[in-house]
């Protein structure tokens, strides 16, 4: 038995665990949108052939109107909003980030109180921010109510299920993209190995048990692999039934018009 054919057995046991205590939720991100691609259709088709829920965080300010027009009548996509320009505003030698402490909290909330203006074009958005790369500044969090968002998505296990009072916070935790090296796939043993890990967290309780897992993809960087892992992925969880896929409408507790439901699977 392969490495990779293990650890898709020691996936399926982890499932088996969460569905005796009640299932596992998970749900899928998808960042940096802004056209209509050959790869967004691909990954928009892998997740509706199996019933799951696309949470598509697009960049207003460069956002082409005809993305918009392609994802009219795509029931299963909700939009969320991919911070303002997706620009580095950070200092020399600092990681990138578009909504840090280096700036003015008024300007960056003008901002997105404009990129929100500007994805009103746009079918089943969602109001939950997505900060590019994953970073904002802990003082901005607090604010982000008062321009109507209600939730708050980066990467990583959440230390509170609310980032401010009436801001819910639903992070994502496993990506299979290689930043640090190739930028390519990261393979199939270190994405389920990661997924595992989660999970385990999760039924340890090491972790907020009631946050779903979420899996963080790139479109416009998916590579022929990555395709054909997150089929597999999510083929192997629609057929098990410790596994649901949750909507981003469902992620905010209110109903929404994402049209096609959660995927169970």
């Amino acid at each position: 038995m392969s490495e990779e054919d293990r650890l898709w057995g020691a996936l399926g046991e982890r499932l088996d665990r969460a569905e005796a205590a009640g299932g596992a939720a998970f749900w899928l991100r998808d960042d940096d949108a802004v056209a209509p691609t050959a790869r967004l259709d691909r990954l928009i088709a892998i997740a509706a052939d199996h019933a799951v829920p696309l949470a598509l965080a697009v960049i207003p300010a460069k956002a082409q109107p005809a993305l918009a027009e392609r994802l009219a009548g795509e029931a299963g996509v909700t939009v969320l909003q991919h911070g303002f320009a997706h620009d580095d505003h950070s200092a020399p030698g600092s990681k990138k980030c578009e909504l840090g402490s280096d700036r003015p909290i008024e300007a960056m909330l003008a901002e997105l109180e404009s990129g929100r203006e500007r994805l009103s074009i746009f079918p089943n958005v969602a109001p939950m921010l997505v900060p590019p790369w994953n970073r904002i500044a802990p003082a901005l969090v607090r604010h982000l109510p008062s321009i109507g968002t209600r939730a708050l998505s980066t990467f990583g296990a959440r230390a509170s299920s609310h980032g401010a009072a009436g801001l819910l916070v639903v992070n994502t935790h496993v990506d299979p993209v290689d930043w640090r090296s190739t930028r390519g796939f990261v393979g199939g043993p270190a994405c389920l190995r990661a997924l595992i890990l989660r999970l385990d967290a999760v039924l340890s309780g090491a972790v907020d048990a009631e946050e779903p897992t979420g899996l963080l993809t790139h479109h416009l960087v998916h590579d022929a692999e990555t395709l054909a892992f997150l089929a597999q992925l999510l083929d192997f969880t629609a057929k098990h039934g410790g596994a649901r896929w949750l909507s981003a409408s469902t992620l905010l507790g209110h109903s929404g018009n994402t049209g096609s439901g959660d995927g169970a699977a």
